[in-house]
């Protein structure tokens, strides 16, 4: 082990989809660092690695769709995190409708939210992207179903390496 692992090692965070648009073109990943990080204004960061697709297209782009994964979308996660949109057009596979600006959002996926990218913050081999949200799903009922963490993917061969 080195740097921090033997206290990141214990993260078991929720997974999210992150999807963008921007000049036409549509790309999305699978994302395990994100989170609120304002409560007044609210706020969430997003943290996408530099190497693939949606970071490149999200460097151009005026908003963000964070979908928050259930344990029953393990598929999706397969599809956003092991395979690249250098190579194949996920949103091809999936039901999805234009949200703000043409951000794609899952039609699978009934918990997400889009946001104004506010800023990009350098952090390495991962940009963080700033988020206002300005369109969120509907409420959620009393339960929830469980969430779809982080240590249920660690074995997922991803489409980049990060």
């Amino acid at each position: 082990m080195t740097g921090i692992d033997a206290f990141t090692d214990v993260f078991d965070g929720p997974m999210y989809v992150v999807t963008v648009a921007s000049d036409g073109r549509r790309a999305g990943c699978l994302v395990g660092f994100a989170s609120q990080c304002s409560i007044d204004p609210p706020r969430f960061v997003v943290w996408l690695s530099i190497a693939n697709r949606t970071y490149r297209l999200a460097r151009e782009a005026e908003y963000l769709t964070v979908h928050l994964l259930h344990r029953d979308d393990r598929a999706l996660a397969e599809l956003f995190g092991g395979e690249t949109g250098d190579r194949v057009d996920k949103f091809a596979e999936v039901g999805w409708r234009p949200g703000e600006a043409g951000s794609p959002v899952l039609e699978q996926l009934s918990t997400w939210f889009t946001g104004r990218i506010e800023s990009r913050i350098e952090g390495g081999d991962h940009v963080g992207f700033l988020l206002a949200p300005v369109a969120v799903c509907p409420p959620y009922g009393d339960r929830p179903p469980p969430l779809l963490r982080y240590r249920e993917l660690r074995h997922l061969d991803p489409g980049h390496p990060a």
